[in-house]
């Protein structure tokens, strides 16, 4: 009888163990993560002082810029600081630096925080006839049945894959000009000189964009590093150097990228046959995050500056 009694309750635990082995798994709701704008937007806004903090508006995005005054007897114009994208206004690779540093030469100042990169953007591509699977024919002919298939198309290179295609590049540059727009308008309020001052890929984008000729008129443009992450465009991008408009001052590093040093002379080529004379290109060596190097690049940027006004 004991016996009987252990089995049954063994045969219990048995069916109790398949009953839970055999349910259907339960899924877990995914939980988006934060957007990297929306981190640095609440370190930004819990480490400087509100004073600093000035929200702009671009469409229908809110985005945050650093506003930092002229602290000298004379004010010589206002500064627009953009950062290479996924980088932070108050990075150390001179940003930072320069925010508070050109106050002292005379400048006002603005950082602007940069959009989040969309790394699945594509382009919807419309829908053709060709694109439809062709039907067969009805009608063929016997004779051609037997006949041997013949080569629709005939053998072609491919290219190498990107490493950042043109779509990301696009959807990043379009937000990054509507943020750019709106910051000028506010930078209008003090008419003035208007200087902009970009890194890297953000840099990069802007002399594309003030390579159309934009309505929005500044007095000089400095690109620190600038370039583009795809071979074509930043092929490219030495001939749309050489047809911006404002004065351009072009710094990069010795220990920049080999897609920079090697664009380098190629853009003094495009220079030379464009005849853009307000154009110079400065080296700095070291690190760029050391405080020897931010002080020469203050140096290099208050000298280019102070030759045009």
């Amino acid at each position: 009888m004991v016996f009987l009694q252990l089995f049954k309750k063994i045969l219990c635990c048995l069916a109790f163990s398949c009953a839970v082995f055999l349910a259907p798994a339960t899924a877990v709701e995914h939980i988006a993560p934060p957007a990297l704008s929306s981190i640095e937007n609440s370190d930004i806004e819990s480490l400087l002082p509100s004073t600093e903090i000035k929200p702009i508006l671009a469409g229908d995005t809110e985005f945050l810029s650093l506003y930092s005054e002229y602290m000298s007897s004379n004010f010589r114009g206002v500064v627009l600081l953009i950062p290479d994208w996924h980088s932070v206004p108050t990075n150390n690779s001179g940003m930072n630096f320069l925010r508070k540093e050109l106050n002292n030469l005379g400048y006002t100042t603005y950082a602007m925080t940069v959009p989040d990169i969309d790394w699945q953007a594509k382009k919807m591509k419309p829908a053709t006839p060709t694109d439809a699977p062709e039907k067969p024919a009805v009608n063929e002919s016997k004779d051609n049945a037997n006949e041997p298939a013949k080569q629709s198309e005939e053998p072609h290179y491919v290219s190498a894959t990107e490493l950042i295609n043109n779509d990301v590049l696009d959807d990043y540059k379009t937000n990054l000009i509507l943020r750019y727009e709106a910051l000028y308008q506010t930078a209008m309020a003090e008419p003035n000189n208007i200087v902009v001052i970009a890194q890297g890929a953000s840099a990069g984008m802007l002399l594309e964009y003030y390579a159309d000729f934009p309505e929005s008129k500044i007095n000089a443009f400095i690109s620190l590093s600038s370039y583009l992450p795809n071979a074509q465009r930043n092929e490219e991008l030495s001939q749309a150097t050489s047809l911006v408009t404002p004065a351009l001052l072009d710094i990069y590093y010795t220990n920049d990228s080999t897609d920079i040093l090697l664009s380098l002379k190629n853009r003094k080529r495009w220079v030379n046959r464009n005849a853009k004379f307000d154009y110079r290109q400065r080296q700095l060596f070291g690190m760029r995050n050391a405080p020897q190097q931010h002080a020469r690049l203050s140096k290099e940027i208050d000298g280019f500056l102070r030759r045009l006004f």
